[in-house]
């Protein structure tokens, strides 16, 4: 590998090589860096922590993840489980809770640090609810976990606030999505399904909040304002099936299969293509005391 111009240091260990970004004798241990080559980044809409943290450390023990973000976390920070986490080695902790609402957390193994000259919990609903959170990965990006309102059961803002907040939350994001200069990644509960191949009938729930045409547009919107990679579909291309949420009124999920692609990550173009495979944990959503949505995970050469 050459070396890059700028405060970059080649070195390798064994048969793996890679570009230090810190003068030697700054780095961590050369076993650190070589096994952080790959990183394992996961989010889930887990509908309160404490309620399910028993599956939540299932899933954390089974897959390994380097960090998950979770939205809807049900919890303030005072309340929240952090010891649970610190005990099977996610140590490094940024947390946005509310007490009995929304509530969004990231918990990390590997090191991370507030983003300079920005703010880690934007409050783009305006009302100050606990819906985002926002950290600098030591491997070099943006991590920023969101939880967009759902909007209610009226898609018509005029007589649903709740739908009108929605669509004012997206339109921040917009905004804020064309000032990114960095790399970045983008993961969480975005609350609309876009394509016609991303929900179970596309015919039935046009008019559905989450699937709405005035939701579709103003996502496509925030995509084009950084260019943003869609990992689930750049992994798994329409018209494939790829569904994140199931709802609880179904007694057996399985049965029609009604889901929609609630849940995405989201990278800069730089970033996505650093990114070497995209799951959807489908098998979740039969676990004991279940969220209705399933975690996603996207690992990454960095």
């Amino acid at each position: 590998m050459p070396p890059e111009r700028g405060p970059f240091y080649v070195c390798s260990t064994g048969s793996r090589s890679y570009v230090a970004r810190q003068p030697l004798a700054d780095r961590p241990p050369a076993r650190y860096i070589a096994a952080m080559s790959a990183l394992k980044i996961a989010s889930w809409n887990i509908n309160s922590v404490r309620a399910r943290i028993g599956i939540v450390e299932q899933f954390l023990r089974t897959e390994q993840p380097d960090v998950l973000c979770l939205q809807e976390t049900k919890a303030a920070d005072d309340v929240f489980p952090a010891d649970a986490f610190r005990k099977i080695g996610y140590v490094h902790q940024r947390l946005h809770g509310q007490r009995m609402h929304h509530g969004v957390a990231i918990l990390s193994k590997v090191p991370f640090r507030d983003i300079p000259d920005s703010g880690w919990r934007y409050d783009w609903q305006d009302n100050g609810e606990a819906r985002h959170v926002g950290v600098w990965l030591e491997a070099g990006f943006r991590l920023e976990n969101v939880y967009v309102p759902a909007g209610g059961d009226v898609p018509d803002p005029a007589v649903n606030p709740k739908f009108a907040q929605k669509l004012a939350f997206v339109g921040r994001m917009t905004e804020w999505s064309r000032s990114l200069s960095e790399p970045t990644l983008m993961v969480g509960d975005f609350n609309i399904a876009p394509l016609e191949c991303d929900v179970w009938s596309h015919k039935q729930l046009i008019d559905v909040v989450s699937h709405t045409p005035v939701e579709v547009e103003l996502l496509g919107q925030l995509q084009a304002a950084h260019d943003w990679v869609d990992l689930g579909r750049h992994f798994y291309p329409a018209p494939a099936r790829l569904h994140t949420w199931w709802s609880y009124r179904s007694p057996d999920w399985t049965v029609n299969d009604r889901g929609r692609r609630l849940d995405h990550m989201w990278a800069s173009p730089p970033l996505a293509a650093k990114a070497t495979r995209h799951t959807v944990h489908e098998s979740c959503r039969n676990w004991l005391k279940p969220s209705d949505h399933v975690p996603l995970v996207t690992e990454f050469e960095v």
